[in-house]
């Protein structure tokens, strides 16, 4: 008898197309950087792409330590590898769309501090990925409040595939064996 419902792989491919159209939604070009408006347009204008880039490197650095944490769970439990193989890609993919534009003078960031130890239990390692995506969803929904227009929709599609991504790792903690 075949098994009907949502299974891991189409789960996963459907996770995949949402974190294409999330990274591909977000690259589009700012139109409202040509309108040249006056001085104090360009001073205020010139603080929100501060902010912006501060929240850009934020979630940056976060994403590169969640990215850093999906290879030392891979690593230590091969069995769940396959399985956290395109999440990790998306979550790459997330980091690239959230870097900030890099100016060539601009010093190269220091890499970020390597994440705590792995579970030893290959379950328990996949649960705490969840959280991790869980926190990862929560902390771009908040800064959404703060974020420019087109850095919240970015910031939106992210925190909507991490937050995908934390279902899926917890149906994936499920079938892992121990």
């Amino acid at each position: 008898m075949r098994r009907t419902g949502t299974t891991r792989r189409g789960a996963l491919t459907a996770t995949g197309a949402l974190a294409l159209g999330a990274v591909l939604t977000g690259c589009g070009g700012d139109d409202g950087a040509a309108d040249g408006g006056g001085s104090a347009r360009s001073g205020g204008r010139a603080d929100a792409v501060r902010e912006g880039n501060s929240l850009r490197r934020k979630a940056a650095r976060e994403g590169a330590q969640l990215l850093a944490r999906y290879d030392l769970v891979a690593e230590a439990h091969p069995a769940a590898a396959a399985g956290l193989a395109p999440l990790r890609a998306a979550v790459a993919a997330h980091g690239k769309a959230l870097a900030p534009p890099r100016a060539d003078d601009a010093p190269d960031e220091t890499p970020p501090p390597a994440p705590g130890p792995v579970s030893a239990d290959p379950k328990a390692a996949v649960r705490e990925l969840a959280a991790a995506e869980r926190g990862r969803a929560d902390a771009h929904t908040e800064a959404l409040l703060t974020a420019e227009p087109e850095l919240a929709r970015l910031l939106a599609s992210v925190a909507a595939a991490a937050a995908a991504h934390a279902y899926l790792l917890t149906e994936l903690a499920e079938e892992t064996a121990a």
